[in-house]
């Protein structure tokens, strides 16, 4: 039997509609306009590259005040800025992917928590492609080299240390979610309160250690005065292709079509690619992100290799009670998020 369905649990009354207004913060932006940003584009020093190295080869964080000085600059930005930090030139080309997996998981402590990534309880996760065939179990986004759709990941922001490129493509794009909140508030108002519902979600392939076969929760909420966003269609089909789940409605898939129509547009995204020593940070309440197809080198080690990180933030919003099922604590500044580790 299915359960009840509810689409309208979450619905704003005629007063709450009315009383929606357009999200004026740091946070919205257009297309290139990121490009220009101070908070976004940030270049590694001097010191901070000897400070890596340092890391790299086993020294502990104490050893890295100037990173450590950036982490907490970056940690600041990501929640009253742009809601993205693009920090570019170190050098990692000396380092082996070991090394580099640990001056990176490091270096996140100083922003945030780093949070389990899978049921095996990694921290720090390598994107990179696996050859697993679609119907595999195994398979998630970041282990193929297929596009990627607007998304966020379960964290309150996710990091990227790009250690090689592909041959060609690969390319990240990141969309202001505040943004397309805004732009559907102008012009698509009645799909907007449609998204601001909850949403069934499947539970991931991967979550095993999940014992919730699935959750629901909005794409757009603002709670407690705060904006928060949060978006990945492939589980919300799932869901729907799910028979003890109910249908998608016809005006909650008109709502998500919308959603990516507007992210997709050039002017609406920035688009660019991670080149190697690069580092990513996106707080994914306020940014949804994607990565175009790539195109592999033959010989394994020159193939695309991405370490990504999850981290939950000491000055994290409050978010709606409805995300819990993803997040567990929902508090502001509470360790939420991850997928559950499988303990033996």
């Amino acid at each position: 039997m299915k359960p009840d369905d509810r689409e309208h649990a979450n619905d704003p009354g005629p007063h709450e509609q009315a009383s929606l207004q357009a999200i004026d913060h740091a946070c919205v932006w257009r297309g290139s306009e990121l490009s220009t940003r101070t908070d976004w584009d940030q270049q590694a020093s001097p010191q901070e590259q000897l400070e890596f190295d340092r890391l790299a080869q086993g020294s502990s964080i104490d050893a890295a005040p100037c990173l450590e000085k950036r982490g907490r600059s970056i940690r600041e930005s990501l929640e009253t800025g742009s809601g993205g930090v693009h920090l570019r030139g170190l050098d990692v080309s000396s380092h082996s992917p070991e090394s580099l997996s640990a001056a990176f998981l490091k270096l996140t402590e100083t922003i945030g928590h780093p949070i389990s990534q899978s049921a095996a309880g990694e921290k720090i996760f390598s994107v990179r492609n696996a050859g697993y065939a679609d119907d595999d179990p195994r398979a998630r986004g970041p282990n193929t080299r297929k596009k990627l759709s607007f998304h966020t990941d379960r964290c309150d922001v996710i990091g990227f240390l790009c250690i090689r490129q592909a041959r060609s493509g690969g390319e990240n794009q990141v969309v202001s979610s505040a943004a397309l909140f805004n732009e559907m508030l102008h012009n698509h108002a009645e799909l907007l309160h449609v998204l601001m519902r909850p949403f069934y979600y499947q539970r991931h392939n991967v979550d095993t250690a999940n014992q919730l076969p699935y959750t629901q929760q909005p794409i757009f909420s603002i709670y407690q005065g705060h904006f928060a966003a949060n978006f990945l269609r492939v589980l919300i089909e799932r869901a729907h292709a799910n028979p003890d789940l109910p249908d998608l409605t016809s005006a909650q898939r008109e709502a998500l079509d919308c959603l990516e129509a507007i992210a997709a547009r050039p002017e609406m995204h920035y688009t660019f690619r991670q080149q190697p020593g690069d580092i990513l940070f996106l707080n994914n309440w306020v940014t949804f992100h994607r990565r175009t197809e790539f195109e592999d080198f033959e010989d394994p080690p020159l193939r695309r290799h991405i370490l990504r990180a999850w981290l939950s933030m000491p000055n994290s919003r409050p978010v709606d009670p409805l995300f819990a099922g993803n997040y567990g604590d929902t508090r502001a500044g509470a360790v939420r998020g991850g997928m559950r580790a499988i303990t033996s």
